[in-house]
């Protein structure tokens, strides 16, 4: 199964297509996302939303914005100036869900029957505070140590 999950930040706003044949919205954005390991590039990938989340990319989403996206990944063969190919990621689309301030009163994208999130108080607050989890840290270290100590 391909499915991917990215935290990651707009960097060129959603423009809109149109196929020819039914006129189906096509969006297409290009997005960041962190890399594994310190001083890397970050990643840059294409995003593509069809349909209503394409309409949904071009009225929510602007340049700058973080969020959280979820579908598939697939490699596209593209021709280059110089008449040679190059294969580029894609990411298709399947659900949006926008972070941090944008994201407070809005319902998760891809399920719009899904009731906002309510905005009142609790009836009652909770009475003991949850020690804070330590963030995660990657270990970047090799999957084979360096030294071979198999006796054979």
């Amino acid at each position: 199964m391909n499915h991917c999950v990215l935290e990651v930040e707009v960097i060129d706003a959603p423009t809109v297509r149109y196929t020819q044949d039914n006129q189906t919205p096509i969006a297409e954005m290009a997005v960041r996302f962190d890399p594994l390991r310190e001083g890397d590039p970050p990643g840059e990938l294409k995003v593509v939303g069809w349909g209503n989340l394409a309409q949904e990319l071009q009225n929510r989403v602007q340049t700058g914005q973080r969020l959280l996206i979820e579908g598939r990944l697939r490699m596209n063969t593209m021709p280059r100036g110089d008449g040679m190919k190059e294969k580029r990621a894609e990411f298709t689309l399947a659900r949006l869900h926008p972070i941090g301030a944008a994201a407070t009163g809005a319902a998760p994208s891809g399920n719009p029957s899904a009731p906002a999130p309510s905005r009142q108080a609790p009836a009652a607050a909770p009475t003991k505070v949850a020690k804070e989890p330590e963030p995660a840290s990657w270990n970047a270290a090799p999957l084979v140590p360096d030294t071979d100590d198999i006796p054979f």
